[in-house]
């Protein structure tokens, strides 16, 4: 517990430094999860295989290396385009 207190003081202490690092975080990490969500109800579609082969199927068929990559580099790509029009703005 006082770790944690301590370690709270200190980020508490040096915020702004976080800031654009936590925004990273949390847009890279939106990114991703937006894109792995729209693979899993392409799965669903009535061209896709989800229906017939279930959840965990289309769950296992989602989460591969080659789709992590993508999601990760569209991401940071994202995360600069929004950068760079928030900044525009």
């Amino acid at each position: 517990m006082i770790i944690y207190c301590v370690s709270y003081l200190c980020f508490m202490k040096n915020r702004r430094s976080y800031i654009p690092f936590l925004r990273t975080i949390v847009e890279v990490g939106f990114i991703i999860f937006l894109f792995y969500s729209n693979l899993l109800m392409g799965e669903f579609m009535p061209s896709g295989k989800g229906r017939a082969n279930g959840l965990i199927w289309a769950i296992k068929d989602i989460f591969t290396i080659p789709n992590f990559i993508i999601a990760v580099v569209a991401a940071y790509i994202g995360h600069f385009a929004f950068g760079y029009v928030r900044k525009k703005l």
